[in-house]
């Protein structure tokens, strides 16, 4: 290569790099999402957000546990997870709404399509039967509160019903012994998931009420098993507490109640 074939190829290398070194850091451009400001993009709110204050839902607290937000509401924790199609019971948020009673099914029908040369037709339709089922529902709530419950083991009550202090009675005994359903049920809890409680029973009564059977040293029975009045489901122990102990709650849609209100007399 010539001279000056040598000085043309330098200044254009020259050129190329001063031109580089012009565009060094020169990318696209940010997008700017604040409106301006500095703050950090809100999240998101949840599709659920909407229905907090309604009745049959509930926003969680912090330290709420599916079961403890199921015992508070009188439902199942499981119900609870399916209702609101969460993947993982540990994975709730403080701040969420759950929903915590049934999803009410649409019972509004549509209108059959007339049909003009039949009104003979329509005029024998039969009456709507909506005051069968309000009969029957109130002949199942006067039945629900005409439960009672037998005594679920056989012992002194150490310590009684105190809203603020004391969510159900405390019943004395020795390690080992049985603890029974004080009514028909159905198990909704069987484990130690419950942080004071340790190895609990709860069971669902109907839709009015659950019993829960804590600081149990063996759990003899297993969730969604069906119970009978007087089965024992439990061995009576001092897991979670400082004495061994029976401590039993009746929980009145989700409330907690004196059990000595409700409990038989022998």
């Amino acid at each position: 290569m010539s001279r000056a074939g040598m000085w043309s190829f330098a200044a254009l290398v020259i050129a190329l790099a001063l031109s580089g070194c012009a565009n060094k850091g020169r990318l696209a451009p940010v997008e700017d999402h604040s409106g301006g400001s500095n703050k950090s993009t809100p999240r998101p709110i949840t599709p659920s957000a909407e229905n907090a204050g309604k009745p049959g839902y509930y926003t969680v607290k912090p330290g709420d546990t599916l079961i403890r937000i199921g015992m508070d509401n009188g439902q199942s924790w499981r119900d609870i997870l399916r209702w609101n199609k969460l993947d993982n019971p540990n994975l709730i948020e403080t701040g969420q709404v759950l929903r915590v009673a049934p999803p009410q099914p649409d019972t509004v029908a549509r209108p059959a399509t007339p049909v003009a040369s039949s009104p003979a037709v329509v005029a024998s339709a039969p009456k709507p039967a909506s005051v069968q089922p309000a009969t029957s529902g109130a002949t199942a709530d006067a039945a629900e509160e005409a439960l009672s419950f037998q005594w679920p083991v056989r012992g002194n009550v150490i310590a009684g019903f105190d809203e603020s202090k004391n969510k159900g009675i405390d019943i004395g005994g020795k390690a080992g012994d049985p603890v029974v359903a004080a009514a028909d049920g159905r198990v909704v809890y069987a484990g130690a998931g419950l942080r004071g409680y340790g190895n609990l029973i709860i069971l669902k009564h109907n839709n009015t009420y659950l019993t829960a059977y804590a600081h149990n040293q063996t759990l003899l029975v297993k969730e969604d098993q069906v119970i009978k009045r007087g089965q024992k489901i439990a061995e009576m122990g001092s897991s979670d507490a400082d004495q061994v102990k029976l401590h039993f709650e009746v929980r009145r849609q989700g409330k907690p109640v004196d059990p000595a209100k409700y409990l038989s007399a022998n």
